[in-house]
């Protein structure tokens, strides 16, 4: 019996495994409520900071920054430096961005604070790492099932959460909430996870880390920012070109230097990249309802298209999908074990393909929006399942968190060009003159189309994955 797998049984044996998963599933809760947190202030901003609403859009973009760079780097860090150490880390720098974020009157400290808020997003790929290296073969992917839930469940539940905070009380509560909340988990994890011994062995890729961050940042900002810059400007595509050519010369020194922040060529096998490129497709389609059905909730009536509800009543519409992939999570762990990973995947393209074309006829109602979220849900909770799943089937433990992460980017970078583009057609495609333009019902139907699209963009990536592969060092308790 290897040392790698002693290892994995003592922790069996020693850690009590219910409290780990939730331990690591609250910490993935906390994650994904870091990018609700400021919806319910969001178009207040400029007031609350005294400053313009071009830059209090920093607020939001600087958080999806943060988090799109940090997460590959911290996966990376994990695998040599220990799992449970680093996700320590990025909840110190959570809650560290938490308080200065509470304490700020202004914008500067904000964006700072946000930024910082924005490594806590590295959890997840990292807390599904530790429960592949210590948990029970039998538990393993109804774990992983949950973990990845946790990216749609915080969303759903922490937007009502925020709305009921700002309405009645001082918004910096919201900040000082989540520092407190990122304090628990730290505690949590300290006290209840247990230390995985399984490391890479190597030198930190330092420069690789920087090129990935200058490459990664130009790409996003010319995507989060295009349609306020213009597309054409020439801010926006030297940030693009600029990017691209930066990510390309990263690619080639990965491929040589000895010890690659991220194995190119173990990320360019079939079933890891046609998974990441799902990925892709699938965080496009997640984040087209995020931005275009809490908007039709709460346009006026007196639009023609909006519902005229708040934005607790909206939230409190939208929820059924978080609910839904909280349930999802044990029954995904048990149909990955016997159908396989590939199939929900499969299985969650088509419900969202569902759940566009639904709305596509039906999106006049209150309960359609319920039905349709609900199917979101369906959608997502099989696809997050399934996905870090197929990567960790694919790829030998010493690359699971650096792996993860970079599935985790790849999911980034659907939801920014999801809400770039679906702001795009929102924008163009609505009616009035300055503050009082608002989308017709064309923008949202254009919408819902690009959501079908990039679900069946994932359907036929699904498909081609391969049912099976083995790296060499995978773990033999995860079944083909």
């Amino acid at each position: 019996m290897s040392r790698d797998e002693n290892a994995r049984r003592r922790l069996s044996r020693n850690s009590p495994q219910g409290l780990v998963v939730l331990v690591l599933a609250l910490a993935g809760l906390c994650s994904s409520f870091m990018f609700t947190l400021v919806v319910p202030i969001q178009s207040q901003l400029p007031q609350l900071l005294n400053a313009s609403r071009d830059d209090t859009a920093w607020v939001v973009t600087s958080t999806l920054l943060a988090a799109a760079v940090i997460t590959p780097i911290a996966g990376r860090l994990g695998d040599m430096y220990g799992k449970r150490r680093i996700v320590l880390v990025l909840l110190v720098v959570m809650i560290l961005g938490s308080v200065v974020a509470a304490l700020s009157t202004g914008i500067v400290g904000m964006i700072v604070g946000r930024t910082l808020q924005g490594a806590i997003v590295g959890v997840v790929p990292l807390g599904i790492s530790i429960m592949r290296d210590v948990l029970h073969e039998n538990r393993v992917d109804s774990a992983i099932a949950l973990m990845s839930a946790t990216l749609g469940v915080g969303g759903a539940l922490g937007l009502p959460i925020s709305a009921l905070v700002s309405e009645n009380t001082d918004w910096h509560w919201l900040f000082w909430i989540a520092g407190a909340l990122g304090a628990v988990v730290f505690a949590l994890i300290l006290w209840i996870v247990p230390v995985s011994v399984l490391r890479t062995a190597g030198r930190f890729d330092y420069l690789g880390a920087v090129g990935l961050a200058v490459g990664l940042i130009g790409v996003l900002l010319a995507v989060s920012r295009g349609n306020t810059w213009g597309w054409t400007s020439p801010l926006t595509l030297s940030l693009a070109i600029g990017g691209v050519a930066v990510l390309l010369l990263w690619g080639w020194f990965e491929l040589r230097v000895e010890n690659p922040l991220l194995d190119l060529r173990v990320a360019a096998r079939r079933p890891v990249l046609l998974t990441n490129l799902a990925s892709i497709a699938m965080g496009f389609a997640l984040f087209t309802s995020n931005v275009a059905y809490p908007q039709m909730l709460e346009l006026p009536v007196a639009t023609g298209v909006g519902l005229g509800l708040s934005l607790l009543a909206a939230s409190l519409v939208v929820m059924p999908s978080g609910l839904v992939m909280m349930v999802l999570s044990p029954i995904s762990g048990t149909l990955a074990r016997t159908i396989g990973p590939r199939v929900l995947l499969v299985a969650g393209s088509i419900s969202l393909i569902l759940a566009y074309g639904f709305s596509l006829i039906f999106s006049t109602e209150v309960w359609h929006f319920v039905v349709a979220n609900i199917l979101i849900g369906f959608g997502i909770g099989f696809g997050y399942a399934a996905m870090p799943m197929l990567i960790m089937r694919a790829v030998p433990p010493s690359e699971t968190g650096a792996s993860n992460g970079l599935n985790a980017l790849a999911r980034s970078l659907g939801t920014s060009t999801a809400a770039a583009i679906v702001g795009v057609v929102l924008a163009t495609l609505s009616t009035g003159d300055g503050e009082t333009r608002v989308p017709t019902s064309q923008a949202f139907q254009v919408s819902f189309v690009l959501g079908i699209g990039a679900a069946a963009i994932a359907l036929v990536l699904a498909l081609l994955i391969p049912t099976r592969e083995n790296p060499s060092g995978a773990r033999a308790s995860l079944p083909e």
